[in-house]
């Protein structure tokens, strides 16, 4: 069985993020997403659905320094659904996504150039830094040191 949600969306408020009494962190935010399409008439209509977003742990300290209102994210998780009772005795119910990640997709803000996150694998981005450094030396490098096959000719620069 499978319990999967993702959703690249906009952050709808500033997490609210409280400390348990073992000192875990929670947050709590909304994330809207839109979908747009054509009605009868021919007219793009968008409709707008709010998700709201609970994260603990670590996860709730980044999501309290790094999501602000209005940024682009990406949301990874799985439903969750609860019931209560209200103050009146009525009994309350909520659906929520419990994020195992979550990524910014905003540009830095620092002016530096570039994604502040990329999607689940790339977790930091100064190896793609180095990377595009060395990658732009290398090639020339390899072709002045490259081995001649029996032909003559340079082999492939192949791992294998």
């Amino acid at each position: 069985m499978v319990n999967k949600v993702t959703l690249i969306g906009r952050v709808g408020k500033d997490p609210e993020v409280r400390r348990l009494e073992n000192g875990i962190a929670v947050a709590k935010f909304s994330v809207a997403t839109n979908e747009n399409y054509k009605d009868k008439s021919g007219e793009w209509q968008t409709t707008t659905e709010w998700h709201d977003i609970v994260v603990w742990r670590l996860l709730a300290e980044r999501a309290e320094q790094q999501l602000k209102k209005g940024k682009l994210v990406y949301v990874d998780g799985k439903l969750t659904h609860r019931k209560w009772q209200a103050e009146d005795g009525s009994n309350r119910y909520s659906t929520e996504v419990v994020a195992n990640t979550f990524r910014l997709l905003e540009k830095r803000e620092d002016g530096g150039g570039g994604y502040s996150s990329s999607f689940p694998g790339t977790e930091s981005a100064p190896q793609a830094k180095e990377f595009e450094k060395t990658s732009a030396t290398k090639p020339a490098a390899a072709e002045n040191t490259a081995p001649a096959d029996k032909g003559g000719a340079a082999e492939d620069d192949l791992p294998f």
